[in-house]
């Protein structure tokens, strides 16, 4: 069996390609062989993480695609403290099943640096969703009723990093605070939530129906959360004045 046919069974498309490179370069040659060895596994793995990653990429819908942690406008004047930010970029949180809670004005820059983190996350091999609030809540509405509705739950469960975007928009309907709930106890000490609003977080508790539902679901959230507010300018406005 040839090694071309070996490496397309077992899949090992990026390490033949690095051995054909191995071999058109006579510079190879002065190197050990397990030396070389390495270079090829090395040449795989880095593929197959790259693979991961696009998939991952595929997978969460970012609105934002290139949101880094590098293009964040660190200005004083904006609330974000840099040294918490960068910490939270090296994913402990993740480790740890800790949220992330971001507040502010519209167009502080609340949804980019969410997905900035996403975007981390997913170079760190976690998986990652961004989702809006209202359209969340029709995912669940549609799905009410049959097994789609234990699947999208299952689905969201799976999730490493879930982005909630644009709580408190409008006030959840009662069937909305108990979906919400599903989803934040099915997440509790298992993975983390990235939450933006509008609101301070003070006046949540009024957006989420029912005290005890938002009782219960607000304990999940909050206590073990880090928390951001945003202040300034909108980003938005700034970035069309230049």
């Amino acid at each position: 069996m040839q090694i071309k046919e070996l490496t397309d069974e077992l899949k090992l498309n990026a390490f033949y390609e690095a051995l054909q490179e191995q071999l058109a370069q006579s510079a190879y040659n002065e190197l050990p062989f397990e030396k070389r060895l390495q270079l090829l596994l090395e040449a795989e793995k880095t593929s197959r993480d790259n693979k991961k990653i696009k998939r991952l990429q595929n997978q969460a819908k970012l609105h934002e695609k290139s949101a880094a942690i590098e293009e964040i406008n660190f200005a004083p004047t904006r609330g974000i403290h840099k040294a918490t930010l960068l910490e939270l970029a090296g994913g402990g949180y993740i480790q740890n099943h800790r949220n992330i809670i971001l507040t502010g004005a519209t167009g502080t820059g609340k949804s980019y640096i969410a997905q900035a983190l996403a975007n981390k996350a997913m170079i760190q091999g976690h998986s990652a969703l961004y989702l809006r609030i209202p359209r969340l809540m029709q995912l669940l509405s549609s799905a009410r009723g049959d097994d789609e509705y234990l699947k999208l739950l299952a689905k969201l469960k799976k999730i490493k990093v879930l982005i909630l975007d644009d709580f408190g928009v409008s006030p959840l309907k009662a069937s909305e605070a108990r979906d919400l709930l599903e989803i934040v106890e099915d997440r509790t000490n298992l993975s983390s939530l990235i939450i933006t609003s509008q609101l301070p977080i003070k006046e949540w508790h009024g957006h989420l129906h029912n005290p005890t539902i938002a009782d219960a679901i607000l304990d999940r959230i909050i206590h073990n959360a880090y928390k951001i507010n945003l202040e300034g300018e909108s980003q938005r406005k700034l970035k069309n004045q230049k």
